[in-house]
């Protein structure tokens, strides 16, 4: 008979941090958290410009989305927005990038979760410079698989994927990776939303919301304001060999907004600069945030 062992309450343990070795029952809570051990929690990052933080109602609520998906309870989101405007009043950095998430909490490492849990909640506050050398030349990208999981509309802690993939597009000495899934279809960046255009007729494509995407802050700016840089805006499936021969290319991310493509592995967009189109979307983003 096949004997089963179980780690009981009282069972010995220890626990070695470096080369230090502690009791178990003595570790900071802060090494037994969910987060760490199964990246089990969420996050979201805000930026401000010019002194006051952008879209911050649009973030909370996608947050707390978040959280829900997970089934994350006992956050008082109204308390976390207090927190997030707290700390950027009291950092008194005019533009910064304020990243926060909230972990399911610390316990031994387990799969199951102790129903007293208490959610863990950190911040920090970043100074953001200026992106004027990538929006005035553009960047270079390079695909990559898509091999994250199947619910991308969450904005959880579980980023393995979109790391490696931004290995991948730094070895190439690109600044950005951009995933293509099982169907050849672009879904997103690393850590943006891919963009085109398609000049003669006056499109604005992106791929449609769905859970292969995060539904981007940033992204639903660009689409609103798609008519005021006379773009008709589409959602549609986009493929590595349209994006390579598109008129334009840019991507939209929280702490850039809008920043132009202008190689795609190794392809040259255009005529290797920013395009029109692109520079009057960057002109009515930064319009639009005053």
């Amino acid at each position: 008979m096949e004997t089963v062992f179980e780690i009981t309450e009282d069972a010995m343990q220890l626990a070695m941090i470096e080369d230090r070795i502690v009791p178990y029952a003595e570790l900071d809570p802060v090494y037994l958290d969910r987060g760490t051990f199964f990246g089990d929690g969420v996050y979201e990052v805000v930026r401000s410009y010019d002194g006051r933080i952008f879209a911050i109602d649009e973030h909370m609520a996608r947050f707390e989305r978040s959280l829900r998906e997970v089934d994350i309870t006992g956050v008082d989101i109204a308390d976390i927005r207090r927190r997030v405007e707290h700390a950027f009043d009291d950092a008194s950095i005019a533009n910064a990038k304020i990243y926060f998430h909230i972990t399911r909490g610390s316990a031994a490492r387990n799969h199951g979760t102790p129903a007293d849990l208490k959610p863990n909640f950190f911040l920090t506050v970043t100074e953001l410079g200026e992106s004027t050398a990538k929006k005035a030349g553009g960047i270079s990208v390079s695909t990559f698989p898509d091999w994250r999981w199947k619910r991308c509309d969450i904005k959880s802690l579980n980023l393995l994927a979109n790391v490696l993939a931004r290995r991948d597009a730094e070895k190439k000495g690109c600044n950005e990776a951009i995933l293509v899934n099982d169907a050849g279809e672009i879904t997103e960046g690393a850590s943006s939303s891919v963009f085109m255009v398609r000049a003669a007729a006056k499109e604005l494509v992106t791929r449609p919301l769905g859970p292969d995407i995060l539904p981007s802050i940033t992204r639903a700016v660009v689409l609103r304001i798609a008519e005021q840089a006379r773009l008709r805006a589409v959602e549609q499936v986009i493929r590595p060999g349209e994006a390579a021969g598109a008129d334009e290319l840019f991507l939209a991310v929280t702490t850039q907004d809008i920043v132009p493509v202008v190689k795609f592995d190794q392809t040259t967009i255009g005529n290797g600069q920013p395009g029109q189109n692109t520079k009057n979307l960057i002109e009515a983003f930064r319009q639009y945030v005053k």
